[in-house]
């Protein structure tokens, strides 16, 4: 049963895990064409059997999807019978934190299809059924949104687009103030930067994880284009949110956004900031530019120099809007 409890912390993504959780998806109302289905699922399966060279990783699937699972994902990849809509584990799954006492519980952001903008019948449940089956347990904090929407350094600081959170089609009637202080109580956190975003452009509302994701204290990696068009939304909003982590000072290290794609589409997501930190490792995309993808490895790997950092093609991601990020969701250890 949910309930409220003060004290709790959630984790930077960098600490130790005990083990990545992932989704499968299946959904045919939301992917009609079952060729890209196919490929969506290799997708999820080669990021599930990279992770699990790391560390363990646990995918949701309804039981009569398992046996399909398990041609593509490796014999280190346990599935669960939890059953799943879409992949994007990061939104839906649970959000883990520590309470006062060190205990793992799970700080619950109520997941809502991204503002009822997709089915979520099974998605919306499975925070609930990890909750069960783990027996950790739920704690409410009486927001709507997503893990995606606000990334956290584990040190007491957040950062967030207000188009993702401000937003009737998740919060009505509350106002960011009155979000902020539920965010902080959710992350265990102390302050928060905010920018403008952009609504209704995407399904996420510009979730910040595809733009920015903090590397340590003080310290953020964003994705930037290197001639910024400001006829673009997404460019505007993205030189904003630069411009008040630059007015925080915070240090901002900037990787450029790939100048060539194998995907040549004006919706198509291309985020080296989209990446997972796991155990030893970080996963990161590659977009078939040699030169960004090269300062994109390069630069992750000064900023996590004592892990391994390993690219893989995700592009079937990129094209339904989304990234590696978006598709894992942690489970700290609870050593």
């Amino acid at each position: 049963m949910a309930k409220e409890q003060p004290g709790m912390i959630v984790p930077a993504e960098e600490e130790r895990h005990e083990r990545t959780f992932m989704q499968w998806p299946v959904n045919r109302q939301v992917y009609r064409q079952r060729a890209f289905l196919d490929i969506l699922q290799q997708t999820i399966a080669d990021i599930a059997n990279t992770i699990s060279e790391f560390e363990p990783v646990t995918l949701l699937a309804a039981a009569e999807d398992h046996k399909q699972a398990r041609t593509m994902i490796s014999g280190a990849v346990e599935l669960w019978d939890i059953p799943t809509d879409d992949l994007w584990c990061r939104d839906s799954g649970p959000l883990f934190a520590r309470d006062s006492d060190g205990r793992l519980v799970i700080s619950h952001l109520q997941f809502n299809g991204w503002g009822n903008k997709q089915i979520h019948k099974r998605d919306g449940q499975i925070a609930a059924q990890l909750s069960e089956r783990l027996a950790v347990p739920v704690i409410t904090g009486n927001l709507v949104g997503e893990a995606g929407g606000v990334e956290h350094d584990g040190h007491g600081l957040l950062m967030a687009h207000e188009s993702s959170w401000v937003n009737n089609n998740r919060n009505p009637g509350l106002s960011r103030d009155e979000i902020e202080t539920r965010l902080l109580s959710a992350y265990g956190a102390d302050s928060m930067i905010w920018s403008p975003g952009v609504r209704g452009e995407d399904i996420t509302d510009y979730h910040i994880d595809s733009l920015a994701r903090f590397t340590g204290p003080g310290r953020v990696l964003i994705n930037l284009p290197d001639r910024p068009d400001r006829k673009d939304a997404f460019h505007i909003a993205a030189i904003e949110t630069y411009d008040n982590l630059i007015a925080a000072k915070l240090d901002v290290d900037v990787i450029p956004e790939p100048e060539y794609r194998r995907v040549d589409s004006i919706d198509f997501v291309a985020s080296y900031a989209n990446y997972y930190a796991c155990n030893g490792g970080i996963i990161v995309a590659q977009f078939g530019d040699t030169e960004t993808d090269a300062i994109a490895h390069k630069t992750i790997e000064r900023h996590y120099p004592d892990r391994e950092i390993v690219a893989l093609n995700v592009d079937a991601l990129g094209e339904v809007g989304g990234g590696i990020h978006c598709a894992t969701q942690q489970m700290p250890s609870r050593e």
